[in-house]
């Protein structure tokens, strides 16, 4: 008689597993804390969409699919309505900022939780994925700073899902999944999220993007960075208008006006009028990006799409139908290029008269597919092939 072969692999889960397996959800029922999973159902799909309803209801694709197949990402993601409840474990742990590098930055802001998988994947229908958000309800903060009523949440979006190596029990089969978690931010993919109300029993209240975004807070302090920006550097390149520039004469030679007072009279005081009035030939200071558009030593000109006519040598016009600007000054035969308007604000809240108004920054419309298509507007949507009336 023989004994049979003594295993603890076995080709099947069998009791051993399920006892195994129950011991260790045991374990989380005793020292786990409550997660909450807004279960990610897939991308939005809005050809579905009910056009005649006021607020089209959007029903998701696959949760497999990937909405834009260019930059591999899904931008409009669809969450379930129900929350579910699951438990994990997780080292707390501090979050600190690190100020060692250019800039601030948080360091120990991932999380990685441990979750059972029979009773994740019983409760959810699946396994957890990537897209799922997590909500833990002991991070709620009581004691928020604003005047608020209500405690400000936390959530966690899972980046990735690997199976735990303390997970694997003597049966050499694994009960534990190691979830890769990082803190959302108020973008398009939370929207479904961050819509819903921070008080279940006051849904026309505030919404939880009302009270976790800070993009208030990051807007004005990026408009006072402007602001400041703007006062300290308004236009780009170097001011020289504050500078004297000399005029010269035909051989680049400074021209000084001077006269003998003993013998100054009503003659040599008109011929000493017209030279003082003279008007350098160019500016007296070259580098990079100086072009302002305006004549040297603050003198009078003027502007418009065509040149006047009955100018006198020594006056300046610019000419605005030019881009850049373009600064023009009568040698007494000819209009001469003095210099182009190359000094432009450096934000976009004004109309610029360069390229980067344009071409850098380009707001104009194409024809794509016999439909009109704004330069942000996605392509894909252009490019959906319309239904067959």
């Amino acid at each position: 008689m023989c004994m049979p072969r003594l295993s603890l692999y076995k080709p099947e889960k069998g009791k051993d597993f399920e006892f195994i397996d129950n011991r260790i959800y045991e374990m989380f029922t005793v020292g786990g804390t409550d997660v909450f999973i807004h279960k990610y159902l897939g991308p939005k799909n809005p050809e579905e969409a009910d056009a005649t309803a006021d607020q089209p209801k959007y029903d998701a694709v696959k949760e497999t699919n990937i909405q834009d197949m260019l930059f591999m990402e899904n931008r409009d993601r669809k969450y379930d309505p129900d929350i579910y409840s699951l438990r994990g474990i997780y080292n707390v742990q501090d979050i600190d900022f690190n100020m060692s590098q250019f800039g601030l930055f948080l360091s120990n802001d991932t999380l990685f939780m441990t979750i059972h998988i029979s009773s994740s994947v019983k409760t959810l229908g699946r396994k957890i994925m990537a897209g799922d958000v997590i909500e833990l309800p002991h991070l709620k903060d009581e004691y928020a700073l604003n005047d608020y009523s209500v405690a400000l949440k936390r959530f966690y979006v899972v980046e990735d899902v690997n199976r735990a190596a303390e997970g694997f029990s003597p049966t050499w089969y694994p009960h534990l999944y190691r979830v890769k978690l990082k803190q959302i931010m108020d973008s398009q993919e939370y929207k479904d999220i961050l819509d819903l109300p921070a008080e279940e029993e006051n849904p026309g209240g505030n919404s939880l993007r009302d009270l976790l975004s800070t993009y208030e807070q990051e807007m004005q302090i990026n408009n006072a960075v402007v602001a400041q920006a703007e006062a300290d550097a308004a236009k780009s390149g170097y001011d020289t208008s504050h500078y004297f520039s000399l005029a010269t004469d035909e051989n680049g030679e400074v021209e000084l006006v001077t006269t003998d007072t003993s013998t100054l009279d009503a003659s040599t005081a008109n011929e000493l009028a017209d030279r003082v009035m003279q008007t350098p030939k160019r500016e007296g200071y070259q580098g990079y990006l100086l072009g302002d558009g305006i004549p040297g030593n603050g003198e009078a000109f003027g502007h418009g799409i065509s040149f006047p006519t009955g100018s006198v040598e020594g006056d300046f016009f610019l000419r605005t139908d030019f881009m850049p600007n373009r600064l023009f000054r009568n040698d007494g035969q000819r209009w001469v290029k003095q210099e182009d308007k190359v000094r432009m604000t450096l934000s976009n809240t004004d109309t610029r008269s360069t390229q980067k108004g344009t071409f850098i920054n380009n707001s104009t419309t194409a024809e794509i597919g016999g439909e009109d298509v704004k330069e942000r507007q996605s392509l894909s949507k252009a490019l959906r092939p319309k239904a067959d009336n």
